[in-house]
Order: C-alpha cells, then structure tokens, then sequence
C-alpha cells in the first residue's frame, strides 16, 4: 500500500490541508493519507494556540468523512520536538510492509536538503511536492539522488491559512467555507481561538 504522510501543526487544519491531501492521493495514487499533528513544531517561534487533544480531535473531525485519510497520533504520544527522521523511522518500524510518501508543499522541496539528517529519511519515504500555480519547481538544482526521490503534483492556488482562520476566530468572524462544518461547530463550542 502507498500511503501518504501530511505533517503540520494543524492549528487548526483546514479546507486548503484537505484540498492537498486529495491533489496528492489523485495525482500519485495513494491508498490513504494520514494526518499527523506536531506535538512541537521545531520550525516555528510560536508553540500551537490549541493544545494537543484539541489538535487531534480536530483533525479527527476534518478527515471522518473521508475513506482514505487518517488522524494519526504517533508524533502525539511521543511529545518533544517533532523532527521528521523521528516520525519516518517509527512508521518504518511499525509498518514494514507500507511505501511512505512525504506531502509537502513545493516551496519546501527546495529546501530538502536543509532537513535534518535528509538522508536517513530519503532511505524511508519519497516526496510529493505540491505545485501551485506561479510558483515552479526545478528538481534540477537539487542533488540527483533526492531530486529521484521526488514526485510534483499540481494542485489549485488555495489562500486559506491557520493564522488567517485564528484571526477570524479571534474577531469572532465567519469562519465557514474554511474549515468542514464539524470543525468549524468544534471550535466555536470549545470558543478556541477566541481570546
């Protein structure tokens, strides 16, 4: 089975994540996705707003009616830092027999190289970059053995963003069309996003 792997803070996931996700399953021919939230982002300034179970519960929500996506806790339960080699070589250990497939957007393809210990998780998984109108990839420039290691997609130009839907939040606007309407009914019950 081909299986991809959506990574992120997910605070909180939106129509834009799913719209990814689906481009990607389309375009490679994966037979699930699965959606693991970051316990602690190690790119980002800012710890997530929402905590871990909200993250997850919402994530949950987000993916419940659709047959191949996945919430997956593993980066979770492990807490810390949430390094990718981390994630990639659990699910190696845990799943042997699956083909992982990292999503990831087309301007972080670029920056691959950068990733810590890059090559321990090119051993693991391949990469789906996901390719958007007026921004162009060349896999050229990166080195070949991991340029081999990557497939583009093209997906819509989608301008939705966590920041943006907190800030909706935060100034207790509509948020729907954003986000599925479980979720978006979720965070308004659990006033998330709101002070």
């Amino acid at each position: 089975m081909k299986i991809g792997i959506m990574g992120g803070t997910f605070d909180p996931i939106h129509l834009g994540h799913m719209i990814a996700a689906e481009s990607a399953r389309e375009a490679a021919g994966l037979d699930e996705v699965w959606f693991i939230p970051t316990f602690i982002p190690p790119h980002k300034q800012n710890l997530p707003q929402a905590s871990a179970e909200q993250r997850l519960a919402m994530v949950q929500l987000a993916v419940s009616d659709h047959p191949n996506f996945r919430a997956v806790d593993y980066e979770l339960e492990r807490g810390g830092a949430s390094y990718t080699v981390d994630t990639v070589k659990v699910l190696r250990q845990l799943h042997p027999e699956l083909s992982f497939y990292y999503i990831i957007g087309a301007d972080m393809v670029m920056y691959l190289p950068k990733w810590v210990r890059i090559e321990e998780i090119m051993e693991s998984v391949s990469f789906i970059g996901l390719q958007r109108p007026g921004f162009e990839v060349n896999l050229t420039e990166l080195p070949a053995k991991l340029a081999a290691k990557v497939q583009l997609v093209e997906m819509p130009l989608i301008e939705i963003s966590s920041t943006y839907i907190r800030e909706k939040m935060r100034l207790r606007q509509s948020v729907k069309y954003l986000v599925c309407e479980k979720l978006r009914i979720y965070m308004e019950a659990n006033q998330l996003y709101e002070s």
